[in-house]
């Protein structure tokens, strides 16, 4: 049956109008308001509580939220935002949202610095569609607020809100994680290079650091992560691993590294594609980041059989060792895993935690 005239208009002009909208930008920077500059009107404000639902520019809140400056607090806090001078504090049970407008089925990671203000015990819930991880953030790994974490997602549709939750309750209701900075980066698809089987070997693919301020980006282990904010990677342990930048620390080669900054608690790995019974080498550079990092340093390798540790006297001025190990694959996949053999904190800062770097690592078959 044909469509009346009016209807077929309707249909071409709509066809016509969804044609036209441009697709989601790259992204890789600040979310709206991202960076908490922009504060509520002095009326919706009761003393550092904010009042109203959208009462915070860019963003949606529920319960107890306050809009906190830097330096010393009432009761003797000190609350340490070092990427500008304002930011918010989840209450019991409190959130922050915003709708983004996204690619379906891009790979995105949230780089956001939190901190815990009063409990050891606080969590952090991050969501994004259908994804949601809690983060446990009573381990300070900077003493100057700076912790800073990474959270990848799969964009579900078109328009996906992100949530920043405190699941907590706290004797006192205020109590809960600070947010101080709150960025997003596209990830784009990782590929091997010819003459490596290892993917993202370089770590040149990661999530967005902050430009004006970074200690670094803490990476949750996997069981907090379905997608992984270290492309071709999976940080497999029981803590976090720290994604590094050039602009900010010393690095081996190219734009990143990784820092391995739990010990044993702190390791990475990749299944790389091999031909069993056949020989390759697994070569990777280790060094200290020249951030006050000192001490003995031991990097772990492993792959299939084979395992190697390598030592490295860090004295803090950047300097980095190759090594190489070689191992005759068992089947058709091979998992490469390197973990730190010992803990390490900032000689001027104890309460700072640090580690080798890793970078560089390259998977190499061998004719013989």
């Amino acid at each position: 049956m044909a469509l009346p005239l009016s209807l077929c208009f309707l249909l071409i002009v709509s066809l016509r109008a969804a044609a036209a909208v441009p697709p989601p930008r790259y992204l890789d920077g600040f979310l709206a308001n991202g960076n908490f500059e922009r504060s509520p009107k002095p009326w919706n404000l009761k003393k550092t509580v904010i009042a109203g639902k959208r009462a915070l520019p860019g963003w949606e809140i529920d319960g107890l939220v306050e809009y906190v400056s830097g330096g010393p607090q009432p009761g003797g806090f000190f609350f340490a935002i070092p990427r500008g001078s304002h930011a918010v504090r989840l209450g019991n049970e409190a959130s922050i949202s915003q709708k983004l407008v996204l690619r379906p089925g891009a790979a995105y990671t949230l780089t956001f610095g939190t901190t815990r203000t009063c409990a050891q015990d606080e969590v952090l819930r991050v969501s994004a569609g259908r994804y949601s991880a809690d983060l446990p953030v009573q381990t300070l790994y900077s003493s100057n607020g700076g912790d800073t974490y990474g959270w990848a997602f799969i964009a579900p549709s078109r328009v996906v809100k992100v949530t920043f939750h405190n699941p907590g309750v706290q004797e006192d209701p205020t109590c809960g994680p600070l947010l101080d900075a709150i960025a997003i980066k596209q990830l784009l698809p990782v590929k091997r290079t010819p003459g490596n089987l290892v993917k993202n070997g370089g770590f040149e693919t990661g999530p967005h650091v902050f430009k004006n301020f970074s200690t670094g980006v803490l990476l949750p282990p996997h069981r907090q992560d379905r997608v992984s904010p270290l492309p071709g990677w999976i940080i497999e342990s029981m803590k976090p691993v720290k994604y590094v930048d050039s602009k900010h620390f010393h690095v081996p080669s190219g734009l990143a590294a990784v820092e391995l900054v739990a010990g044993r608690e702190s390791a990475i790995a990749q299944i790389i594609p091999t031909v069993a019974n056949r020989l390759y080498s697994l070569s990777f550079t280790v060094g200290d980041a020249k951030n006050g990092c000192h001490g003995t340093m031991m990097v772990e390798a492993f792959a299939a059989r084979e395992t190697i540790k390598v030592r490295h006297e860090s004295v803090g001025k950047g300097v980095f060792k190759t090594a190489s190990l070689r191992f005759r694959a068992i089947s058709n996949r091979t998992r490469i895993t390197f973990y730190s053999g010992f803990y390490h904190a900032n000689i001027r800062d104890y309460g700072h935690f640090c580690g080798p770097v890793l970078d560089d690592v390259r998977a190499v078959p061998l004719t013989r």
